[in-house]
């Protein structure tokens, strides 16, 4: 009987000293990261950026605004974003830019960018799968426009992903 409680507690140990040091690795790596204007270097397969980003930036046509960035197979991504205002308003647009990280300068460079507008309407999206160089750190950013014709300039805010690691 005294075997088996101390067969029972060994095992027991040995569990939690597995699920610490899984913890620990989690939070070394979460505290690692290297952030480069405001976008941290990641090796998530996707990553998603909203207009709020801890600051309240609903206005009164434009609600909120996302973009995201995803690994879609070897040196393929696929790339999101989309506007919502509150209503329906005169004029509503994205515009989306892909960022690619370059270690030599340490900085983003632009490498492709696209917009689409709507009008009388209250949602716009718009959407992208495309080859790019592999090896490589891609991110998202994108601006969002809604507003009312006679109250110009309209409204606008940003969103921002993470990069993620293209191989």
């Amino acid at each position: 009987m005294i075997k088996r409680i101390i067969s029972i507690f060994c095992a027991l140990l040995v569990i939690c000293g597995m699920f610490a040091v899984s913890l620990t690795d989690v939070n070394a790596k979460e505290s690692d990261s290297i952030q480069i204007d405001g976008s941290y270097l990641t090796l998530r397969d996707t990553s998603t950026g909203y207009t709020n980003g801890g600051v309240v930036t609903r206005g009164e046509h434009l609600m909120d605004g996302e973009c995201s960035i995803t690994k879609a197979g070897r040196g393929r991504i696929y790339v999101y974003a989309s506007t919502t205002a509150d209503h329906t308003v005169d004029y509503i647009a994205t515009v989306i830019y892909v960022d690619r990280y370059n270690q030599e300068t340490e900085t983003w460079g632009q490498i492709d960018y696209w917009q689409v507008e709507d009008h009388n309407t209250y949602f716009v999206s718009t959407s992208k799968s495309f080859a790019v160089d592999r090896g490589y750190f891609y991110r998202v950013h994108a601006d969002h426009v809604a507003g009312m014709k006679a109250e110009y300039p309209y409204e606008e805010a940003t969103s921002l992903t993470d990069g993620i690691w293209i191989d």
